[in-house]
């Protein structure tokens, strides 16, 4: 794409907005993707360390918008919608030239509606899950959004027939992990033999996912030792408070002995090094199966929260690649049946069976290509036409 920016003109001004590690990722990627074609470019918002990396003034630190779960945002509403008010009202009074929300549907799409009913225009990159749960947000979405980015092939058309303009742009995990991940880097990183048996276990980045999926997930690792010692057990921590809260939830369940080695941070190559993983659902699961590894699928929430959503979503499935494969490709364990039993079991076969690891590396190669694109060129192309600038 060319520039055809002029060096004349008065600079830009865009306004983004990311609530979650993931959607930090995908705002830094547009950012990188628009400041060769806007010189001088001016970001603000709210985001995490990569859009800051790329220049951006946040408001307040990320984490404090980061919450996951119906009751938990429901206890903290005040507050959240404290913070929109106040972005709306500093950006209806700077007009940037676009507002740009990066997935966080649930306070996004109601700032999108208010600035888009004010002339500015808006882009959500991501589109929500309509697919998936609560397609009556279509309605909201044509009120609220001047552009749809999408990062799954089969969206495209949703948007498309719902008369939001749309454009598929891939996935930036697809281009971030390699087609054939180096898995003796990965251990030689991690200090683990090139020829140990390897497990990777991930609770979740939300403190919400880890204050369930702890107890379970360590007891899981507990059953798998006494199966065979000899396996390496190892969990990515996505930062200090996570790491913390992980290891108080161990020592408050008497399992702070399993032998479960914590990593700060380093989440792909723990997902690199691994012949097995255990996962929460959510990016994660995209993210194992780009590295082609088998994987067990488990998730528990509060029970009133469960009650709530068991009968909200279309799908019979929440993990991404089976979403994406539209069959079950990978089991999933949801809320009272995510036991440490069935869960020891369902990981010792993806473990162990070699005929199912040849099958899903086959199924997340094809994956992974069609879901290669340039994102922050195509995700800067629209923007561009969106604010006049192509």
């Amino acid at each position: 794409m060319a520039s055809s920016a002029d060096p004349t003109a008065a600079p830009v001004s865009l306004a983004l907005v990311a609530g979650e590690l993931s959607g930090d990722l995908l705002a830094a990627r547009l950012m990188a993707g628009v400041k060769p074609h806007l010189p001088g470019v001016a970001f603000s918002g709210i985001g995490g360390p990569r859009m800051l990396e790329q220049g951006l003034s946040s408001d307040v630190p990320m984490d404090t918008l980061t919450v996951r779960g119906l009751l938990p945002v429901l206890l903290r509403y005040r507050e959240l919608k404290g913070i929109q008010n106040r972005l709306r009202d500093r950006l209806l009074a700077e007009r940037p030239s676009a507002f740009i929300g990066a997935d966080y549907p649930g306070f996004n799409l109601g700032l999108e509606e208010q600035l888009r009913a004010a002339g500015i225009p808006t882009v959500h990159f991501v589109g929500p899950q309509i697919w998936a749960w609560r397609g009556g947000r279509i309605k909201k979405i044509q009120r609220a959004v001047s552009h749809m980015l999408v990062i799954f092939p089969f969206e495209e058309e949703i948007y498309r027939q719902a008369g939001v303009p749309v454009t598929y742009i891939g996935h930036p995990l697809a281009e971030t992990i390699p087609l054939e991940p180096d898995v003796r880097a990965a251990r030689r990183t991690l200090g683990l033999a090139e020829d140990a048996r390897v497990v990777t276990v991930m609770p979740g980045s939300r403190m919400s996912e880890i204050k369930y999926l702890t107890a379970p997930y360590v007891r899981t690792v507990k059953l798998l030792a006494a199966r065979d010692p000899s396996i390496r057990f190892i969990a990515p921590m996505a930062g200090a408070r996570q790491k913390a809260y992980f290891m108080e939830l161990m020592a408050k369940a008497g399992l702070q002995d399993v032998p479960l080695q914590l990593v700060d941070g380093e989440s792909h190559a723990c997902i690199a090094a691994a012949d097995a993983v255990l996962a929460a659902s959510g990016t994660a699961t995209l993210e194992v199966a780009l590295f082609k590894k088998p994987m067990v699928i488990a998730y528990k929430v509060l029970q009133a929260e469960w009650l709530l959503i068991r009968n909200m979503g279309y799908l019979p499935w929440i993990g991404l690649p089976n979403i994406l494969a539209r069959e079950s490709v990978v089991p999933e364990f949801l809320q009272h049946a995510a036991t440490p039993e069935a869960l020891a079991d369902a990981v010792w076969f993806q473990l162990t069976d070699d005929n199912n690891r040849v099958r899903l590396r086959q199924r997340f190669t094809e994956m992974h290509h069609s879901l290669l694109r340039d994102s922050a060129r195509e995700s800067a192309r629209a923007v561009l036409q969106v604010i006049g600038k192509a």
